[in-house]
């Protein structure tokens, strides 16, 4: 094999240090410390809205653009001369804004995985590093040593670049942001699936079925009317089968986020996406769904059940014509 081919075949020293680095085990004490640490946090109602789940997407990445922003507009006017006092304004609204962004960051973090909490916690001692850096750039400044300061700017650049790179790896790599039942509405074929016999879906208890390899979340009310969600959680795909069902929501198991049966909307975080809903109907004793919205948002056809049968419809809605809130 030649050397050009074997570079080829040689896997990305960098990739393979991050890889390294979602399996290393030793940091896991202290993640389980500040782990806790941050979900003991008396946030209240502001913890979803660190979460972003106003936003419909994790706000955490929006924040940090103020001090990176800032930051590196310093570090271009410190390649030109006489500008020191925008550089310190700038270095002054960074350190400013890094705070709640990171606070938004470990609320964030509180919630993931354990590979993804072994690369997010680097990224946060990174981005330490680069506020404590750009602290002593400042305070260099403001005592006239413009120098130290630039110098240590510029580290502290540095060290905002690695902390950058880490949470691309985090967002685009491990998914730590993303909505994990995004693909649905691509993969679910349109029109109505058949899900089971209504004798299989005991009241109030959820029950995983599956359609076009997609599992669902099928939970039969006490009443009778029926709800469908997409089974894996927005969040991080954790199992809603599993989960609690109270108050007409289902709680996921793994990391709290709470989903409104009847449209998916999700009323708590983490989750900053709701659940894909489906539209729910019992033909011949048999419970068909179909993905919501996939009729160009037409109210679902009723049947009307034959004599003798105990439901007098076959057809149950659980949409906004029915007076619930379908933002989901």
């Amino acid at each position: 094999m030649s050397a050009t081919r074997r570079r080829l075949l040689r896997q990305n020293r960098v990739l393979w240090l991050l890889d390294r680095l979602e399996r290393e085990p030793r940091a896991d004490a202290v993640i389980d410390t500040l782990r806790k640490g941050v979900r003991s946090l008396p946030l209240g109602r502001g913890r979803d809205l660190l979460h972003g789940r106003w936003l419909g997407h994790p706000v955490h990445p929006l924040m940090v653009q103020v001090p990176i922003g800032s930051w590196l507009s310093a570090a271009v006017l410190d390649l030109r001369p006489g500008r020191s006092r925008e550089s310190r304004l700038l270095i002054g609204v960074g350190l400013a804004a890094a705070a709640p962004a990171a606070l938004a960051g470990w609320t964030d973090w509180a919630e993931l995985h354990r590979q993804q909490q072994r690369v997010g916690l680097v990224h946060a001692l990174s981005n330490t590093a680069a506020v404590g850096l750009y602290a002593a750039s400042l305070a260099c400044r403001v005592k006239g040593r413009e120098a130290a300061g630039r110098t240590y700017g510029f580290l502290g650049m540095t060290a905002v670049g690695i902390g950058g790179m880490l949470g691309g790896h985090l967002a685009y790599r491990q998914a730590s942001g993303a909505n994990h039942a995004e693909e649905v509405p691509h993969v679910v074929s349109e029109g109505w699936h058949e899900v089971g016999t209504v004798d299989e879906f005991p009241a109030g208890r959820p029950v995983r079925r599956v359609v076009d390899d997609v599992p669902v979340l099928v939970v039969r009310e006490t009443g009778g009317q029926l709800h469908a969600l997409a089974e894996r959680c927005s969040h991080l795909a954790g199992p809603l089968a599993e989960g609690t069902v109270e108050d007409g929501c289902v709680r996921c198991p793994w990391h709290g986020s709470v989903f409104r049966l009847s449209d998916g909307w999700n009323v708590r975080g983490p989750a900053t996406a709701p659940q894909p809903s489906f539209e729910t109907r019992i033909t011949d004793g048999r419970v068909e769904v179909r993905l919501r919205h996939q009729n160009g948002g037409r109210r679902a056809e009723q049947h009307r059940e034959p004599a003798g049968h105990g439901n007098t419809t076959r057809g149950t809605r659980t949409d906004a014509a029915h007076g619930h809130d379908a933002r989901g």
